[in-house]
């Protein structure tokens, strides 16, 4: 997994995470915490509602919001894309926020005076998307209980929600039924998209410092680069083994000039014909001096011509590898562009 089509959700798990170290290191986790009495009854300072959804207060809670976002935030910003993601965490963080406030003023007398600090209503709301939209990947048992690949998921999320009952639990419910509200439209949520200036000023200050969100190359051979593991051994041996070594890969074609290659290959295919330099390497290459190849096909000398035109950086051998691994010459110039398409990423 990566953050690949998914720069809201590294934004926000990246200034999140900011935020609460920040807030640690300075000493002003306090000005995040939320409590009724005597916060908002006797002082007034209803700025705590908008102020304690930045930062998280422990490094626990935050590291569990960390895991769920990344679980689950990227999947369900893909799923919106990121303009009405970035809209539905905006919408969502204003609705919770009224609802918590709420909350407070109509269940305090139960005993709900104060609620957790950090967007963890946020993560509730994002968690139901999740749910909602992405549907289970595979099942499983567990002693005759039936789960499947969303369970670690929820236990996480069951861990962060009763963690400082009640305020974590309430506000764990109200994370819900926001993301409810909204998938819902009751009131016409949905069609909300942030402006045009802000997204043009995110793109141009924010998203630069994000990074990068390729996911990470992975090699497309179908056998170990044993050359390079070799490679301390002797510059000289390394570099014979490399321009000696067959390319064999698993990447699928690139589509870019592959129509015309092939018609070309094919071409030089039609009037084609052995000669008997090119039997006798092939028999030096194979150990047989039989006259049979054991089902290694002989290319003939026009292909091999060919395809060094077409691929002037890639060594004889190498073609010649190739052709005689391959059906046809096109079977040889696919292999081929596989390498090369392997070599510039």
């Amino acid at each position: 997994m990566s953050f690949e089509y998914a720069p809201v959700t590294k934004g926000l798990m990246t200034g999140l995470a900011l935020t609460s170290i920040v807030a640690g290191v300075f000493d002003i986790k306090h000005y995040f915490h939320l409590q009724l009495v005597p916060h908002i009854s006797k002082y007034h300072q209803y700025w705590r509602l908008g102020l304690h959804n930045i930062a998280f207060a422990n490094s626990s809670d935050l590291f569990l919001a960390e895991l769920i976002l990344f679980q689950n935030g990227v999947q369900v910003e893909r799923c919106f894309g990121s303009l009405k993601y970035a809209s539905f965490i905006l919408v969502s963080t204003l609705l919770s926020t009224l609802l918590e406030f709420i909350a407070l003023l109509l269940f305090h007398r139960v005993g709900l005076n104060h609620l957790s600090s950090g967007p963890l209503a946020l993560v509730f709301s994002v968690l139901y998307q999740y749910a909602r939209i992405i549907p289970p990947v595979y099942e499983f048992r567990v002693f005759g209980l039936a789960l499947n690949n969303k369970s670690y998921i929820h236990a996480l999320a069951l861990q962060l929600a009763v963690a400082r009952l009640p305020g974590s639990g309430a506000t764990a419910l109200i994370g819900i039924l926001a993301g409810q509200m909204y998938r819902s439209d009751l009131i016409n949520l949905k069609s909300y998209r942030i402006g045009l200036t802000t997204v043009n000023f995110a793109t141009r200050f924010i998203r630069p410092y994000l990074g990068s969100n390729r996911p990470p190359r992975r090699s497309n051979r179908a056998f170990p680069d044993t050359s390079r593991r070799g490679a301390g051994v002797g510059s000289s041996q390394s570099s014979q083994s490399v321009q000696n070594e067959e390319v064999v890969t698993t990447a699928r074609p690139s589509s870019t000039n592959s129509s015309r290659i092939r018609a070309t290959a094919a071409a030089a295919a039609a009037g084609a014909g052995g000669t008997a330099a090119v039997r006798d390497f092939v028999q030096g290459l194979t150990g047989r001096g039989d006259g049979t190849t054991a089902g290694v096909r002989i290319p003939p000398e026009s292909e091999i011509t060919e395809l060094t035109n077409m691929f002037p950086d890639i060594s004889r051998e190498a073609i010649i590898g190739a052709l005689q691994r391959s059906r046809n010459i096109e079977g040889a110039v696919e292999t081929l562009l596989s390498s090369q398409i392997e070599s510039v990423h």
